[in-house]
């Protein structure tokens, strides 16, 4: 089997303490949400959604790392939606992917017509963009015979959503690492749900990823994501650790000490009698 080293897209890699420190803890943390959900059946076949952008393509090396040193027994096809934003630079993908030796896929589908036309001027495409976007990636998942999509969202994104759904939807849910679809024929995995955004940044500026901008279409994203990724800036520089604390949270939920009555049996609970 073929060292790590021996891939494309590790030999211009730093040889520096700090970024095998830093590789080294991406891969467990990938490793270790991998075996705490689930989420490796062996000869297994999985989409990884490559967008261009530091997160997916940190996925992508991380897995294709894992697979190297004969810790993720699946195939991997890397496959890119070209959704027809303005200005999309094409040739980008294909040619890092294929330069790489990397099975991929690029599938062009013009969703962002269909976004314009949908969304009120002034609001942001993202939600309607990710939407159309998640639902071709299923079909193409099919059309390869993967059993699993799988997507590049980082403990940071799981924070923020979980705020996002506390302070805006009243209501207490967070991005799951492990999802089966509506159809049940498809899983929905996010590796990376353990990894820190500031490491995945480091990471894309060590490896020196192509990236291309996720703002092409003019919209960024909505108004109370960016407020949530602010407010958990802060409370990190005030508090160091905050962050992992509350994905520790997450998954050490206790019913009886909560409010939904749908999840413990309040009216049921009554003193003994003597």
């Amino acid at each position: 089997m073929a060292s790590s080293t021996s891939q494309p897209i590790f030999q211009a890699m730093p040889n520096g303490v700090t970024f095998k420190k830093l590789r080294k803890r991406l891969l467990r943390q990938t490793s270790e949400a991998m075996r705490l959900f689930g989420m490796v059946e062996p000869g297994a076949k999985w989409l990884v959604a490559l967008s261009g952008g530091k997160d997916s393509y940190g996925l992508l090396a991380i897995l294709l790392d894992l697979k190297a040193r004969g810790e993720l027994p699946v195939e991997l096809i890397a496959c890119n939606l070209d959704q027809g934003q303005p200005g999309f630079p094409k040739e980008i993908l294909p040619n890092y992917l294929s330069s790489l030796g990397v099975e991929h896929h690029i599938e062009y589908k013009d969703t962002y017509s269909l976004v314009k036309e949908k969304v009120p001027t002034g609001a942001t495409y993202c939600g309607l963009c990710s939407r159309l976007r998640r639902g071709n990636l299923y079909r193409v998942a099919r059309e390869k015979g993967c059993s699993a999509l799988v997507l590049g969202h980082h403990r940071d994104d799981i924070l923020e959503t979980f705020l996002m759904n506390m302070f805006h939807g009243g209501r207490l849910a967070a991005m799951p690492p492990k999802l089966l679809n509506d159809e049940g024929d498809l899983t929905l995995l996010r590796p990376l749900s353990f990894c820190a955004e500031e490491d995945l940044q480091k990471f894309s500026d060590y490896m020196k990823f192509p990236i291309i901008p996720c703002n092409l279409c003019g919209s960024q994203d909505g108004l109370q994501r960016v407020m949530m990724k602010k407010m958990l800036v802060d409370m990190e520089k005030a508090d160091p650790g905050r962050k992992d604390r509350m994905m520790s949270a997450l998954a050490n939920i206790n019913p009886s000490h909560m409010l939904d009555h749908t999840l413990f049996d309040f009216a049921g609970l009554t003193a003994k009698s003597d």
